[in-house]
C-alpha cells in the first residue's frame, strides 16, 4: 500500500470481509481458560501449603517458591519482550505450555507419588520445578497479553479473569481433595492430576482457537483495516502518535534510525504531534530483525504513552506480593491449624476473581487516578502484620481478621491489577498493541519481584519464633535421620 492510499480511496476489497462474530462467546471462554492456564501451575505448587509445611517442616518453602518464581519470571518476561519481534507469538505460547506442563507431571509422579527423593533433594527439585514453570508460564502470559492487545478489549479482561479463576479452581480443588481423602500423599497426588488435566485442556483449546476465523481476522490484518477502527480517529489507519517533544528526526523506524524515511514510511507533523506511518505489510517488517536502537526506541515511545498505567500495575502487585502468598501462609490459629492459611488463600483467590469481573465495568480511568488508588492499598501491609505480630499473641488474633483483610485485598488486587492492563492497549494504535501488552507485563512482573523480595527480606529478619527458619531445613532433616 502506498503512502497516498491513506488519503485516497481504499483499494477494492478492503472492506469486503465482514468482521467475524464470536458465536456463543466461545472465543471469550477460550481466552478465559488461557488465563487459567498460565497461573494454574504455580498456584498448584503453592496452594497445597499444608503438604509443603508437613513435608518441609520448619522451612520457608512458600517464601522460597514465591521468590524463585518471581526472579525467573522477570528474566523470562524481559527475554520475551526482546524476542517479541523475532519469534512468532504462537511459537512462544506453545513453548510456554510445554515448560509449564513438564514440571507438574514430573513432581506429581516422582516426588508425590513414588517419593523417590530425600527431603533435601525434594526441596531443591520443587524449587527448580517452580523456576521452570515460572519461565514457561511467563513467556506464555506475556505473549498472551500481546495477543489480547490485538483483539477487542473484553478479551484482555477475559484473560485476566481467567488468572483469578485459576486461583479459585485450585483453592477449591485443594479444599475438596483434603476433605474427601484423609491420606495426605494421595489427596496431593489427585490434586496435582486435576491441575495437569486442566492445563492440558487449556493448551488444546489454544491450538483450536488460534485457527478460528475470529482470531485470524484480528491478528492477520495489516494496520489500518478492521481492528484499526478503534484507535485515534485523527490517524487515518497506520499512524503512530508520538508525544510532541519527540521530534521527527529522533524517530526512524525500519531504516536503522538514520537518513530520511524509507519508501514504506512517512513522517509528518500535525496538531502538535509527530506521526510515523507504517505502510509496509507486517510480513515484510518481520523478515528482518530490528536493530537494538530501534527496539529500544519502539519501547521508549510506547512507554511514554502508558507510563502511568505501567506504574499503577507495578505498585498494585508489589503491595500484594508483600503479603501473598508468603505472609498469609504463616498466619496460624490453634483451633483451625493448617486449615487457616488454606482458607485465607481461598478467600483471596475468590475475591480477586470478583475484582477482575468488576474490571469489565465501563469506566475510563485516568493513569494518575489509577496510580493514586493503587498506592492506597499499602494500608494492607500493617493490617496483616498485626495478624502475625507479636508471634506469641498477635494483635489481631481472631481468624476473621485475616480473612476479612484477604477479601478486601483480593477485590482491590483483581480490579486495580486488571484495569491498567485492559486500558493501556487502547492508548496506542493497533500495530503497537502487542508491544504495549508485553511492556505492561514487564511492569507487572517488576511489581511482583519487588513485592516478593520485600516479603522475603522482611521474613528473614522477623520470622516467627527464632527468626532463623530459612536455615532450619538442614537441622530438621538431620534430626529425622534423612540426611543430605
Amino acid at each position: 500500500m502506498s503512502v497516498s492510499s491513506h488519503h485516497g480511496k481504499h483499494p477494492p476489497g478492503d472492506f469486503e470481509e465482514p468482521i467475524p462474530d464470536d458465536r456463543y462467546h466461545g472465543i471469550y471462554f477460550a481466552m478465559l481458560l488461557a488465563g487459567v492456564g498460565f497461573l494454574l501451575p504455580y498456584n498448584s505448587f503453592i496452594t497445597d501449603v499444608d503438604y509443603l509445611h508437613h513435608k518441609f517442616k520448619g522451612t520457608s518453602i512458600v517464601f522460597d517458591m514465591s521468590l524463585t518464581y518471581i526472579l525467573v519470571a522477570l528474566l523470562a518476561v524481559i527475554l520475551n519482550n526482546v524476542l517479541v519481534e523475532r519469534l512468532s507469538m504462537h511459537t512462544r505460547i506453545t513453548v510456554g505450555y510445554i515448560f509449564a506442563l513438564g514440571p507438574l507431571v514430573f513432581v506429581s509422579v516422582f516426588d508425590v507419588w513414588l517419593a523417590k527423593f530425600t527431603t533435601r533433594q525434594a526441596y531443591i527439585i520443587n524449587l527448580v520445578s517452580v523456576g521452570v514453570v515460572a519461565f514457561g508460564c511467563t513467556v506464555q502470559q506475556s505473549s498472551f497479553y500481546g495477543y489480547m492487545g490485538m483483539l477487542p478489549k473484553r478479551y484482555t479482561q477475559g484473560v485476566m479473569t481467567g488468572e483469578s479463576t485459576a486461583g479459585v479452581i485450585i483453592s477449591l480443588s485443594r479444599i475438596f481433595t483434603k476433605l474427601l481423602i484423609n491420606d495426605e500423599r494421595r489427596n496431593t497426588l489427585i490434586f496435582f492430576l486435576v491441575s495437569i488435566s486442566m492445563e492440558m485442556l487449556c493448551f488444546l483449546l489454544h491450538l483450536l482457537v488460534r485457527r478460528s476465523r475470529f482470531v485470524r481476522y484480528y491478528t492477520s490484518h495489516t494496520p489500518g483495516k478492521g481492528p484499526g477502527k478503534c484507535h485515534d480517529p485523527r490517524d487515518n489507519g497506520a499512524g503512530y502518535r508520538v508525544h510532541h517533544d519527540v521530534t521527527a528526526e529522533e524517530v526512524r523506524f525500519g531504516n536503522g534510525g538514520t537518513g530520511p524515511p524509507s519508501a514504506e514510511e512517512s513522517v509528518e507533523d500535525i496538531a502538535g504531534g509527530t506521526y510515523v506511518r507504517f505502510d509496509a505489510p507486517k510480513a515484510k517488517i518481520r523478515k528482518s530483525w530490528p536493530g537494538v536502537r530501534d527496539m529500544i526506541l519502539h519501547r521508549y515511545v510506547v512507554s511514554r504513552v502508558i507510563w502511568a498505567y505501567m506504574l499503577s500495575i507495578a505498585v498494585t502487585y508489589s503491595i500484594t506480593l508483600c503479603l501473598f502468598p508468603g505472609l498469609e501462609s504463616e498466619i496460624k490459629n490453634p483451633t483451625l491449624g493448617e486449615w487457616l492459611p488454606i482458607l485465607i488463600m481461598a478467600t483471596f483467590n475468590m475475591s480477586d476473581f470478583v475484582g477482575k469481573i468488576l474490571a469489565a465495568l465501563p469506566y475510563d480511568w485516568s493513569g494518575g487516578r489509577l496510580l493514586f488508588f493503587s498506592c492506597l492499598r499499602v494500608v494492607f501491609i500493617p493490617l496483616f502484620v498485626m495478624c502475625v505480630y507479636p508471634a506469641s499473641a498477635p494483635t489481631l488474633s481472631h481468624p476473621a481478621w485475616p480473612c476479612l483483610f484477604s477479601l478486601l485485598m483480593g477485590v482491590t488486587n483483581g480490579y486495580f491489577g486488571s484495569v491498567p492492563m485492559i486500558q493501556a492497549a487502547g492508548k496506542v494504535p493497533p500495530e503497537q498493541r502487542e508491544l504495549a501488552g508485553n511492556t505492561m507485563t514487564v511492569s507487572y512482573m517488576t511489581g511482583l519481584m519487588v513485592g516478593s523480595a520485600v516479603a522475603y527480606a522482611a521474613y528473614s529478619f522477623a520470622a516467627p519464633g527464632s527468626g532463623t527458619r530459612f536455615s532450619t531445613l538442614n537441622m530438621h532433616t538431620h534430626a529425622n535421620g534423612t540426611g543430605y
